[in-house]
């Protein structure tokens, strides 16, 4: 409790404090009913106690419930034997901060331990209505009202409070897992996208080198500035992932336009160093707005069948990439990635590189608004990569 204290602001570690002031000054009150000085000093420091129980830390919690319900008996039987006893109020803050210690040890605590650190404040609870001075049929019926009504009523609010944090924290738990897999999937779309083109491009001039033939200075001066562009469009895309990590206010800035514009610069960036990539982009996607969740998952889509063709596409000649309107369906939309390279089994291209991970991810994303992802060879050769998606993709999620 100590810890949750410090950790507000100064204005509420003030309201605390004036509440827990005139707590005390309640329970005092209340004591001063009593007709003797020293029942009104036992009444008060009986509901300290309570008070003061309500609010120790965890590891103090068991030996000041203890304390605070021994005394609160204790001061309870004493009563009992006065020849003068208070006409009313027994205690009332007191008798709230006993029902109130219930719900803490149901809520904190496994049943076995809540019942132990349970049982003395509900048996001081029932007690103190003794503490006036008429016994009559009124008090019988508070005595059992505390013990048959609000008892129970305590242990079940404090279990409901318990089951409720339970699922807070899964649920926290499912975000944080959430947020781990988007961020491992941006990684993998963008840094792998250029890390990729970096190693592919080394890849060929060892190539040429080895067997023999000596490249030109415009040459080489081409394959570097490459291997560069691609470096920086890798530490920018790093970049971009560590300022959302650091502020996960800020939008990130990874993410491709509200369009899909940008397919035409990723088909150009891959043939530069690959085979020639043709896009065809249906004119009915260009004059319309798309849902950012589609032209994002569009993009990751064919950003990433790119990369796997050239990690994996030997021999490939030429890559078609089409993003049309699905014809027979004008409410979806379909995105297929094909290749001329030699076809080979799904788990020989997903493992080639030894990770897998790239189609895992993108059925994931493709999954969440409702679409379907399927990839395999052609018949004959070559590979493919086909993706449905809604064009309504907030509807579809729902």
């Amino acid at each position: 409790m100590s810890s949750v204290f410090r950790t507000r602001s100064r204005t509420q570690q003030a309201l605390l404090c004036l509440v827990g002031a005139a707590l005390v000054v309640l329970v005092v009150w209340e004591g001063l009913n009593a007709p003797y000085l020293p029942v009104t000093a036992a009444a008060a420091v009986s509901g300290i106690l309570c008070l003061a129980a309500l609010v120790v830390p965890e590891r103090l919690f068991a030996r000041q419930v203890a304390l605070a319900a021994a005394v609160s008996c204790t001061l309870s039987v004493v009563e009992t034997q006065l020849p003068h006893r208070p006409e009313n109020t027994p205690g009332l803050v007191e008798l709230c901060a006993l029902l109130l210690l219930i719900t803490r040890a149901a809520r904190r605590y496994p049943a076995s331990k809540a019942v132990i650190y349970a049982v003395g404040p509900a048996l001081a609870a029932a007690l103190l209505p003794l503490r006036i001075a008429e016994w009559d049929d009124n008090l019988r019926g508070l005595i059992a009202l505390i013990a048959l009504v609000a008892v129970p009523f305590m242990v079940v609010l404090g279990v409901c409070l318990r089951l409720y944090g339970t699922l807070r924290a899964r649920e926290r738990e499912a975000i944080r897992q959430a947020q781990c897999l988007e961020h491992a999937r941006e990684l993998h779309d963008f840094v792998a996208h250029h890390v990729t083109a970096i190693v592919a491009q080394t890849k060929a001039a060892r190539f040429t080198a080895a067997a023999g033939h000596a490249q030109s200075p415009q040459d080489l001066d081409r394959m570097l500035a490459e291997i560069e562009r691609a470096g920086s469009q890798a530490m920018g895309s790093m970049r971009a992932m560590v300022s959302v990590l650091r502020d996960t206010a800020a939008p990130s800035t990874t993410l491709p336009k509200g369009d899909l514009s940008m397919l035409h610069d990723l088909a150009q960036e891959f043939s530069i160093l690959g085979p020639p990539a043709a896009l065809t982009l249906d004119p009915q996607l260009t004059e319309r707005r798309l849902p950012p969740e589609i032209t994002t998952t569009v993009h990751r889509v064919v950003q990433e069948s790119l990369t796997n063709v050239r990690k994996h596409a030997t021999g490939a000649r030429r890559v078609e990439v089409r993003v049309t309107v699905q014809p027979g369906a004008p409410d979806r939309l379909e995105v297929s990635v094909t290749d001329s390279g030699r076809s080979t089994t799904p788990a020989a291209r997903e493992k080639a590189d030894g990770s897998g991970y790239g189609l895992v991810g993108l059925a994931e994303r493709v999954e969440a608004i409702g679409g379907h992802l399927t990839a395999g060879p052609q018949s004959g050769s070559g590979w493919r990569v086909l993706t449905v998606l809604p064009l309504d993709a907030a509807s579809s999620a729902s």
